[in-house]
């Protein structure tokens, strides 16, 4: 055996690895949940029809295909309650990602200057909230944003209001749960992206008279592009299918997608609308990442 055919296929079973556990647990689940999306609600178990039973044949399988239908995508169409639930979850995951970026894009560029002994010190500083459950962390800031929770104590102890202040259900709440539960997502990625930046190029673009404000734009941030754009995914996602922070922090004025599908599934128990709205939901967080992918393609053939 040639040493070429030894080394290529262990090669080329950990390419195929990966693309078989999309498929197992992406694309199975998905089939069956496009398949519950295009049938009818029933009350039975399970609560949709048809039901396809293999044990019956192609013969009992054709009339169930027959029976599927695009009627839960026609009525997330026709009700505005599914439309505003997206357009809010959109407009909350772009506010949110955007807050982000503001600030840890400062702090990663902070960390990534710092001298090479102290830079561990600072990631795990950051990585410190991961090791608290993320439920125990979003009731912690209910204790302190409640009517008589530390944080209007000691606005009242400072003399800065002259009464407590409503902080719950709120979207400034849930903006601030949302901040904080999805920093360390903005700052590792550029964090990782900024410490690769070759200070030489830095020096280089001084020595050619740039000052440090114009070597950051014209060097530090363009070259940071990758690390931004998989901050703001890795932020941006998860955010627009957000339940926990919305439903604990936020009011109940209008509800996120996240929260809508909630209730469908285990209010309404109408699997299939729930099913839709969620096949809806991925095609429009598939949209930035396609993006992303045309833009790093496009950045790669430039470099070229």
């Amino acid at each position: 055996m040639s040493s070429r055919r030894t080394f290529t296929r262990p090669g080329r079973i950990a390419a195929i690895a990966p693309y078989l556990w999309l498929a197992l647990f992406f694309l199975v689940p998905f089939g069956f949940v496009l398949k519950i999306s295009l049938s009818q609600t029933a009350i039975a178990q399970p609560p949709y029809l048809p039901v396809f039973d293999l044990t019956q044949g192609w013969e009992a399988i054709k009339p169930a295909l027959a029976a599927l239908s695009l009627d839960n995508f026609r009525l997330l169409i026709s009700d505005n309650l599914y439309a505003l639930s997206y357009l809010r979850s959109l407009f909350v995951a772009a506010v949110s990602t955007s807050i982000l970026l503001v600030i840890g894009y400062p702090i990663a560029y902070g960390m990534a200057r710092l001298p090479r002994r102290w830079q561990a010190i600072a990631m795990m500083l950051v990585i410190v909230p991961f090791w608290t459950s993320f439920l125990i962390r979003i009731y912690a800031w209910i204790n302190i944003l409640q009517h008589d929770g530390l944080l209007n104590q000691v606005l009242l102890a400072l003399h800065l209001v002259s009464a407590p202040v409503v902080w719950l259900s709120t979207d400034s709440a849930m903006y601030l749960g949302i901040v904080y539960s999805y920093l360390p997502f903005m700052i590792l990625p550029l964090y990782a992206t900024l410490a690769r930046i070759d200070p030489a190029l830095l020096e280089a673009a001084g020595d050619l008279g740039s000052s440090p404000r114009q070597a950051f734009w014209q060097v530090t941030f363009p070259l940071s592009w990758p690390g931004i754009g998989a901050g703001v995914l890795l932020c941006f996602i998860p955010i627009v299918g957000e339940f926990v922070i919305p439903d604990l922090l936020a009011g109940s004025n209008s509800l996120m997608i996240g929260q809508t599908l909630w209730l469908e599934f285990f209010t309404n128990r109408d699997w299939p609308v729930a099913s839709a709205a969620a096949v809806v939901l991925l095609v429009l967080l598939v949209a930035p990442m396609l993006l992303y992918d045309r833009l790093q393609r496009r950045q790669l053939e430039g470099g070229r």
